[in-house]
Order: C-alpha cells, then sequence, then structure tokens
C-alpha cells in the first residue's frame, strides 16, 4: 500500500533503474510519470511542468490533457515553484487561486525540481480522493523526484 514504507522503498528502486544511465531529463520525466501513474492507486494525473521563460509549461504527463502554462505563484503548481517547497492540498477546492485543469481532482501533492538551488520545474499529481496525500507518499515521491535532478 502507498502508504507503508516498503512500497516506497521498491517503487524507488524501479525508479532509480528506470533513471539508471540516462542524462535525458525529458525522458526520464516521461518514465517517472509513467511509473507513477500506474503505481499509486486513486491519482488521476502525474507528470511535470517545467520552467520556461518565467512560467511553468506542462511537459511529460499522464493523464487528461493538461493546462498548457501557469504562471509561478498561481495554482499549486505556481505556488510551490514560487515558494520552492512542497505542496500538499487536500481540498484543490478550498485553495484560493486553484486552477482546475481537471475537474474531478480533489488533492494535490506538488515539489519542486530543483538543481544547485535553481527551479526547473515541478512533479504534479492530482487525485480525485480528498486529502489523499499521506506523509508517508509525501516524502515517497520527494525522493522520487529528487531522480530527476
Amino acid at each position: 500500500m502507498p502508504s507503508d514504507s516498503a512500497f516506497w522503498d521498491e517503487l524507488l528502486a524501479e525508479a532509480r533503474s528506470l533513471v539508471a544511465g540516462e542524462p535525458d531529463f525529458i525522458a526520464n520525466a516521461a518514465n517517472l510519470s509513467a511509473l507513477l501513474f500506474h503505481a499509486l492507486p486513486e491519482v488521476n494525473w502525474v507528470g511535470v511542468y517545467l520552467l520556461k521563460d518565467g512560467e511553468l509549461v506542462v511537459g511529460p504527463f499522464q493523464g487528461k490533457p493538461a493546462c498548457v502554462r501557469i504562471p509561478l505563484g498561481k495554482g499549486v503548481c505556481g505556488t510551490a515553484a514560487a515558494k520552492r517547497e512542497t505542496v500538499v492540498v487536500d481540498d484543490v477546492h478550498a485553495f484560493a487561486g486553484h486552477i482546475a485543469c481537471d475537474a474531478d481532482s480533489r488533492s494535490e501533492i506538488v515539489i519542486p525540481l530543483l538543481r544547485d538551488g535553481a527551479l526547473v520545474g515541478v512533479l504534479d499529481v492530482d487525485s480525485p480522493v480528498p486529502a489523499r496525500f499521506t506523509a508517508v507518499e509525501r516524502a515517497g515521491l520527494e525522493r522520487i523526484a529528487q531522480l530527476l535532478m
């Protein structure tokens, strides 16, 4: 189960094997998005937004079509990017300024991707279940996100 640390240890090992020896960020983001989308129950979108010209632009993802551009500081993704810290939202409808790309999403976790302190983008995971993401899942997702850096 995703709240079990053994699950995350196994998923991290699988993620490491996917990116081992591959230097291409886009290829690794695509594979990790697919891995997470299929490994995690009750998620409806997993993907990466990349920082380009001062805004977040959709990159590799799994799920329904997404918002293409998100300004820094706007929505959950833009907030996590601007703060450069993970943001977990139990109810996106209660999050001021939430950008609804998929009306089915109810909770969200966004992890900033930092390389040498510089923002590269964010890893975004959405769920149709309120309060879906636990502290154990946050830690596991943060470890996997680090593989992109």
